[in-house]
């Protein structure tokens, strides 16, 4: 076996295809497991990994910032349930890539980074080496397993590892520490050849005991006023007959957290999405599967029902009792859970008061109809706010299911999220436990090459600017997805007022007068630039119906907008009132 040595040289080229380098064996052990979608940004000394990866027929898609190629990557992984991959290059953009990888750690996506990385004995040796950054222990704290690979022998081995880390349990982010000598090392392509395996039973699950089960049962049963509550974790499961079957057999209502929206239908019977108030504070059992019991939640505290039991399923164990006493722990695969469930189930009858439902859902009657009257009232402002574009965007996408919806933002994510009922599982993409803003072009991209669906994202104009330069990568790789800007001119709003009275725009304010638009006509996208709902009606059916990359800009008021998020105890009162 001929290999180069480890040095700042330059290696002498492989005699192909009797000899190979590390950056064909990353391809292929990538390909071998199925992995053929990579999303990344080239550059030193990662680009001629991207060649190869298509030389073998992989594709790869180039990004304009790393960052929104790993939440593509990570989108592609909630969708799919395979890890997504992203490539970076060593220094900042492995950085700028991390902080998709971190992000899809704490949501539970499975995803792969894989940044090109200097030699680390130069790095230890703080030699001052080319991008020189520990890659490695930076990463470490942020993933769920992070890998080195020194030696083009390790590669095959380290993508299989990280393959089963990122899907096994609690699925996340890994991190491969790619350095430049396994990249460039050359080896005889039969000794290559013998590096590769097929790892068995790479999502291993793990089943709960009979016990929690019969606990849990016991409870849910004798409740007078039971709920359950879906999580994403219970929509990335990809166990949909199984949760239909449960609720609807035992007639149980429900709600759901934004992304687990779809997984029943939003306007279902039994739903109770309108009702989350009177649930939290009247139910006497939950069942919460495949959510965290965290902020979103109020921690399982303040308006929740004192005397109320929480049933949690989950896989990770250290999620039971975080914030609240869970009465039945249920810890473990959410499909075998919920077979065992089901099957303890059988025979035996729900206790609940038939009242309960009764009155949940002429609650909810009652409170659709106010809302519905709201989005008719807002279709008739002028200049329009973020209810007026609803009234146009929500029978449009409710016409159009299968349409995937990624949507973020201060009011425009809360504002959407609780106008656009959705009725299939996995098809709504948001920035979800962290609340960050910045995920809509990377995710649409994913989500588009992920499921081959039209997507359609409704975006903040804070929001948009985050990540609004990959809209060219939408159109380079022609995807169908239609971005819609909600733009009012600011964060939160664009009437924010400078304190000083100097000319200089206030923190809050960006640019009501921006044409968002032009962005799509600078890339060659089908574009345009509204401000009433006739026209955004007319703008949106076209753009969906065309299939090709659309960028709609849409006029609000300026004043249209307020303070998001309603986390009372993270906003600190202020001394001034900045906005008159």
């Amino acid at each position: 076996m001929a290999t180069t040595t480890s040095n700042p040289t330059t290696p002498s080229a492989p005699k192909f295809p009797e000899q190979v380098t590390g950056m064909y064996i990353l391809a292929e052990s990538l390909k071998r497991l199925g992995l053929m979608d990579v999303y990344g940004l080239v550059g030193i000394p990662v680009t001629e990994v991207a060649y190869a990866m298509q030389k073998i027929g992989m594709n790869y898609y180039g990004f304009r910032f790393e960052q929104q190629a790993g939440m593509a990557a990570a989108t592609h992984g909630y969708l799919t349930k395979q890890p997504g991959v992203l490539l970076t290059v060593s220094s900042l953009g492995f950085l700028n890539g991390l902080t998709a990888t971190a992000n899809a750690t704490i949501n539970c996506y499975p995803m792969i980074q894989i940044s090109g990385a200097s030699d680390p004995t130069m790095v230890d040796m703080n030699m001052g080496t080319y991008e020189q950054l520990d890659q490695f222990n930076t990463a470490k704290p942020l993933v769920k397993a992070a890998f080195r690979c020194s030696h083009a022998k390790d590669i095959p081995s380290a993508v299989a590892r990280a393959y089963r880390a990122a899907v096994s349990g609690r699925p996340g982010g890994v991190y491969i520490d790619m350095t430049t000598p396994a990249l460039a090392e050359i080896m005889d392509a039969s000794e290559a050849e013998k590096l590769f395996f097929e790892p068995v039973d790479i999502a291993s699950t793990v089943a709960p005991t009979q016990s929690a089960v019969d606990r849990a049962v016991e409870i849910l049963t004798s409740a007078k006023r039971p709920a359950i509550l879906l999580g994403k974790g219970a929509a990335y499961a990809q166990v949909d007959d199984k949760i239909k079957e449960l609720i609807e057999t035992y007639k149980i209502p429900y709600l759901s957290m934004s992304m687990a929206k779809g997984l029943m239908p939003d306007n279902g019977e039994l739903s109770a999405l309108s009702c989350r108030s009177t649930i939290m504070e009247q139910a006497d059992v939950v069942m919460v599967i495949g959510a965290r019991i965290n902020w979103m939640l109020s921690f399982g505290r303040g308006k929740w029902n004192p005397a109320m039991k929480f049933i949690q399923l989950d896989v990770e164990p250290q999620e039971i009792d975080r914030n609240v006493p869970i009465a039945a722990p249920v810890v473990g695969d959410m499909g075998q859970s919920l077979d065992m469930i089901l099957a303890a189930m059988k025979g035996k009858t729900m206790q609940a008061d038939p009242q309960w439902l009764a009155s949940l859902q002429a609650e909810s009657k009652t409170k659709n109809a106010k809302f519905q009257a709201r989005l008719t009232d807002a279709a008739k402002l002028s200049p329009m706010n973020h209810w007026s574009a609803l009234s146009v965007v929500k029978p449009i996408l409710e016409s159009n299911p299968d349409i995937v919806l990624i949507n973020e933002g201060a009011n425009t994510l809360d504002d959407t999220r609780d106008s656009v009922d959705m009725f299939l599982p996995r098809h709504r993409v948001d920035c979800a436990t962290w609340s960050i803003m910045g995920m809509g072009m990377g995710s649409a991209i994913g989500a588009a090459v992920a499921t081959g669906k039209k997507v359609v994202a409704i975006e903040g104009d804070s929001a948009f600017g985050f990540s609004g330069m990959d809209f060219a990568t939408i159109c380079r790789y022609k995807l169908p997805v239609t971005v819609v800007i909600f733009n009012n001119g600011g964060i939160y709003n664009g009437i924010g007022v400078n304190p000083s009275g100097g000319d200089a725009p206030a923190p809050t304010t960006l640019d009501i007068n921006a044409q968002y638009n032009k962005i799509g006509e600078a890339f060659g996208a089908d574009n345009y630039r509204v401000d009433n709902v006739a026209d955004l009606k007319n703008a949106l059916e076209a753009a969906i119906a065309s299939g090709k990359p659309c960028l709609i800009d849409v006029q609000l008021a300026p004043d249209a907008g307020k303070e998001s998020g309603h986390i009372g105890y993270l906003n600190p009162t202020p001394l001034i009132d900045y906005t008159v």
